[in-house]
């Protein structure tokens, strides 16, 4: 049997509908809606702590542009640096300089979930600095709420045919028809999969066990689990960018081993002994 008529033909509109000229983008609205279920999450959190209202305030704010530029940057500096460092506004602002002059709105095309996680850990060091809380409390309420996330993320990716799977013959191979008319697999679905099944699992462990788990568990476990599935979930991608093609590991694989480190230390080692009262 042909493999290929069994693959799924992918090719949805990136762009939702335009308000006032300016398209709406599945990619910008999958975004807000990860980025909004983790607020509710951690302000139901917040609420559960019994944590005032006054101090859960501000954390949106930071978490939103630590995000944003982290990943931005993290983009910008790891994947394409000899593009951007010679556009550095288009780092900034989300448009691209034509080169027959003038300019046309993009969007923030290209965000690393390397360089915003690694952003948003400096924004909540910055908020913690800012409302006297604990440090590791705090991350551990992001990270029950992270995965869910990253899963929408993932599925932004899917929306725009981005971040596409090597080629594969199973019979759930994606056909994406904006890049070529391989099957490849679906990485970005098999990550979105994972991500919401590991926000069950925080969920079920936050609520049942919250009040026995050392500080720092949840940040450990959010970064063991996401990081480890995506180093081994690149071994079935594409390489991004043509000089990982030279690479053992690609820069993906590279940038995930410290944050799996950092993450089992803090799920295993650090302050076992304190247990929160």
């Amino acid at each position: 049997m042909n493999t290929f008529l069994l693959s799924i033909n992918w090719n949805p509109n990136p762009e939702l509908f335009s308000l006032f000229g300016f398209p709406i983008r599945y990619y910008g609205l999958l975004w807000a809606v990860g980025i909004f279920l983790a607020y509710v999450i951690v302000h139901y959190q917040y609420r559960d702590k019994k944590i005032s209202e006054k101090k859960f305030e501000p954390l949106f704010f930071y978490c939103f542009f630590g995000i944003l530029i982290g990943a931005r940057l993290g983009h910008c500096l790891f994947y394409q640096p000899e593009y951007f460092l010679s556009h550095p506004l288009e780092m900034i602002l989300p448009i691209k300089f034509l080169p027959t002059g003038g300019w046309k709105f993009t969007g923030y095309e290209g965000l690393a979930s390397h360089g915003g996680t690694l952003g948003l850990m400096i924004a909540l060091w910055l908020y913690c600095r800012k409302t006297k809380m604990h440090y590791m409390e705090v991350v551990d309420m992001i990270a029950v709420a992270t995965p869910i996330t990253a899963c929408c993320i993932r599925l932004a990716n899917l929306m725009n045919s981005e971040i596409i799977g090597k080629p594969t013959d199973m019979p759930w191979g994606f056909v994406f028809e904006r890049v070529d008319m391989i099957p490849r697999h679906p990485a970005q679905l098999y990550e979105a999969i994972a991500y919401f099944l590991l926000f069950l699992v925080m969920m079920y462990l936050y609520k049942n066990y919250s009040k026995k788990l050392h500080h720092g568990f949840f940040f450990g476990l959010c970064l063991t689990a996401i990081f480890v599935f995506r180093f081994f979930v690149e071994f079935l991608k594409e390489n991004q960018v043509d000089f990982e093609n030279s690479m053992n590991f690609n820069m993906g694989q590279w940038l995930s081993i410290p944050f799996i480190i950092i993450g089992v230390y803090f799920m295993c080692f650090y302050d076992t002994k304190k247990f929160r009262k």
